[in-house]
């Protein structure tokens, strides 16, 4: 309990950069996840060429590698040299993850009878009222429960940010270890 108590400022560090990471890469994945759903169910071949591209690019690239893309080679291209690695590591689990938020609205999309989008468009309805007044809200009720295990998937996936001095949940160990190892040097003396 004393490692605990006596770092509860490195604990509530840890958990802020969690949330933040978790918040963040959520919202992100959330709102491209959507455009790049709807790219993959689009009429137009250019838009389903883009999004089919994206998400078997992404999703086939460990979650690692793409950490490293974003901490050491994005920030040198784009000359974002300052960059708090907070900020990219909510950007890589964002982009990561929107392609399994992608890959369930077009799951829970293609659940819904073709039936249904095709007497929307006999109506005169465009495509986008057909998505989002016909085929969206049946398609809802069967994207929620796979939508919440890629958004587990994505708090798990927090951890890995640790390895990128990032400071979160899945680095308090080492955090500790540290602190520990730094206060018996300045107690007991140097080595």
């Amino acid at each position: 309990m004393g490692s605990i108590l006596n770092n509860l400022d490195l604990w509530w560090d840890a958990l802020r950069g969690t949330l933040i990471l978790f918040a963040g890469g959520g919202l992100i994945a959330l709102v491209l996840g959507f455009i790049v759903g709807a790219m993959r169910v689009s009429p137009v071949p250019i838009a389903r060429a883009v999004g089919t591209f994206y998400v078997n690019t992404i999703r086939n690239t460990p979650l690692t590698l793409v950490f490293f893309a974003f901490a050491f080679a994005l920030p040198i291209i784009l000359g974002l040299r300052d960059t708090d690695y907070l900020v990219l590591g909510v950007f890589a689990l964002g982009i990561y993850t929107a392609t399994y938020v992608a890959e369930v609205l077009r799951s829970g999309i293609n659940t819904v009878p073709v039936g249904q989008a095709e007497a929307a468009r006999a109506l005169g309805l465009t495509f986008g009222q057909v998505m989002s007044q016909v085929v969206l809200p049946q398609a809802f009720r069967s994207v929620i429960p796979p939508l919440m295990s890629v958004i587990i998937a994505l708090l798990k996936n927090t951890t890995v940010a640790s390895g990128f001095a990032v400071l979160n949940l899945g680095s308090i160990r080492a955090n500790l270890s540290e602190r520990a190892r730094t206060r018996s040097r300045s107690c007991c003396g140097s080595w």
